[in-house]
This record gives C-alpha cells, structure tokens and sequence, in this order.
C-alpha cells in the first residue's frame, strides 16, 4: 500500500508536512467529487474548487491559493501544477501489465531476427527477416513486425500492431491497438483507363518517447521517408499520408488527417477533425482548434481557427439562405455604387 511518503518521491511540495500527514494511506486515485477515504485526488482548473470544500479524499494535490479550502479531514499537497504532478503520480496506479521478459510458444520469430534481452514477445506475433527488437522491449499478441523494421528498447507495441518493412521505431514509444505504421502511400498516376500505382519507396521513421493512439495510419514515404520526432503524441484515428513530417513535441488529436508532405514545425497541435491539406508548411508553435481546415500554411506560431461552431437549426437555416443571396446581394450593391458615382 502506497503512502505519503512514497508520494514524495516523485513530486516536490511547497509545504511541510508532519509524520502523521506521510504515513496516510493511499489505494487509488478518483475525481474531487467522488472521492473517498484512502484515495488521492487533485485540483487542476478553478472551475472546480466548490468540490474541493467537501471532498472525501484523504490526499488533495493543490495550489497555494487553494490549501485554506481543503477540509481539515485530508492532507493538503500544495505543488505548482497540480495537473503534472497528478501526470506523474498516476503512474503509481497503473495496472497495464508489465512485460514478462517471455516469448510466447506460438510467437513466429525468423531466425535472422536480433531480439536483445528481455524482450516481451506475445501469442501469434510473427517478427520478420532482419528484424532488430531492442531490450526490453514489449510485442504484443497478434503484432506483426515485417522484415527490416526495427524496434527501440523499451517500446511497447499492443496487441495487433502492424509495423511494416524497415519501418523504425525509437525507444520508450507506445503504439496502441490496431495502429499500422508503413502502409502504402496513396500514390498513383492517372491513365486513360485508370490509375497506375507508384511504388512508395521510403520508410516510416519514429522518434523516442513517441505515443500512437489506437488505429491510427501513417504512410510510409514515396520516395523521402515520412518522418515523426520524438516526444510526439497521437490520439486515436489519426491518418497522416506520405512524406508527412511532424516537429517534435507536437500533438494530434483524434481524427486529424494530414495530406502528403505536409510540414510541421516542433510544438505544434491540432484538435479533433482537423485536416490538413498536402505540401503545406506549418511553422513551429502553430495551434489550431478542432475541425479546422488549413489549405494554406503558417508561417508564424499561433492559434488559429476555421469552421461554424454549432447553433440553433432556426439560425443556421437563416445564416445559409442568407449566405445563398449573396450573389445577389452583391450584384445588387455594384450597380447601386455604379448609380451613385454616375453624374447628375
């Protein structure tokens, strides 16, 4: 059972706290509002700080400003960001099982394969000709890694994880469920009676501490490989197409779509739905809000916007029958300023 104490471990407080505060207990982690006795919670935006007063929890991670407002009954972790620190202590919870160091019986590994020591490799995983996996690495059940690609140490790949040929993945990533890293390219040239496929000849190339949600795709380059810098994240259902590069420290969330060779500087982030059109450069610390569609690049760091928001049916049908007589309108206005400027 974890304490206090062990709490201080892994985050600094700016407040001193008596033995009997660091042996409290502490089972689990819970909401302001649902927690109860032996479970730590925290206080992140301001919105919430009603339930602070009549929280349940027995350890509250809070600013300063906040300390007078926790109930006698738990003891106050005043840090500088309560959201981090909760990052970095809710990893004491985790229950993700940790690798077992063990090939499974019905793992299919090729034998010119290089698998380092204390490689986890899952039932049915078929691991290709050349593959190099990295120590400690984890390979979940069902993955397939074709040949060439190669593997960090201590990266972990869930269950059915397509990691195609000389594909690279760095160390200490985290690619979810389902994700396939390498697929081809949409790439074609028209004829007259159809389409001619271009072989995508470049790779997939993944940086360290980068986290891939479930299902994503990212297409291996056409010529240039495609490219992700480390300390990236990923949400689910996120596409990003050929020759794509992605800055470091960038964040994409779930169902954005990047067109080929489209350019991102490090920081960037884009919210859900956004999309991105092909061969567009997006300068470092660019930002932009969910849905949005960017046809045209950046070229200085910022927020930036596109789409409707949601209204009520009764405005939005006014809003388009308007947006309908605008040719109207304007033709309207022109010969009205044609009218003016003629003489008496």
């Amino acid at each position: 059972m974890l304490t206090v104490n062990d709490l201080l471990e892994r985050v600094q407080t700016l407040n001193m706290l008596s033995d009997a505060q660091k042996s409290v207990p502490i089972t689990a982690l819970a909401a302001l509002d649902k927690a109860q006795t032996g479970e730590l919670s925290f206080l992140a935006s301001p919105k919430y700080r009603r339930q602070l007063a009549h929280t349940q929890a027995s350890v509250v991670l809070v600013k300063e400003v906040d300390r007078a407002t926790c109930p006698t009954s738990c003891v106050a972790l005043v840090v500088v960001d309560p959201y981090l620190a909760y990052a970095h202590l809710s990893h004491l919870f985790d229950r993700v099982p940790s690798g077992t160091g063990q090939v499974a019986d019905t793992a299919q590994i090729d034998p010119s394969a290089t698998v380092a020591a204390g490689v986890t490799i899952g039932a049915y995983a078929v691991v290709g000709q050349g593959v190099v996996i990295g120590a400690g690495a984890q390979i979940g059940a069902h993955c397939f890694i074709d040949d060439f690609a190669v593997i960090g140490a201590h990266t972990r790949l869930q269950a059915r994880v397509t990691l195609a040929h000389r594909c690279v993945l760095g160390a200490h990533c985290v690619i979810q469920s389902g994700s396939v890293i390498g697929s081809n390219g949409f790439g074609y040239a028209p004829t007259e009676t159809g389409w001619q496929a271009i072989a995508q000849l470049g790779r997939v190339l993944i940086g360290d501490r980068v986290e891939i949600g479930a299902n994503c795709t990212i297409d291996r380059g056409a010529i240039e490989d495609t490219r992700i810098d480390s300390d990236v994240i990923i949400d689910n259902l996120v596409h990003i197409a050929h020759n794509v590069q992605i800055g470091a420290g960038t964040a994409l969330a779930g169902q954005v779509g990047v067109a080929g060779s489209t350019h991102f500087g490090p920081g960037c982030s884009a919210g859900g739905q956004a999309g991105f059109t092909g061969h567009i450069e997006i300068a470092a610390n660019s930002h932009f809000t969910g849905q949005a569609m960017v046809t045209k690049g950046t070229t200085e760091g910022g927020l930036y916007s596109s789409g409707l928001p949601a209204q009520a049916s009764k405005d939005w049908r006014k809003m388009v029958a308007r947006v309908r007589q605008l040719e109207t309108t304007m033709a309207r206005l022109g010969a009205l300023e044609k009218l003016i400027k003629e003489p008496e």
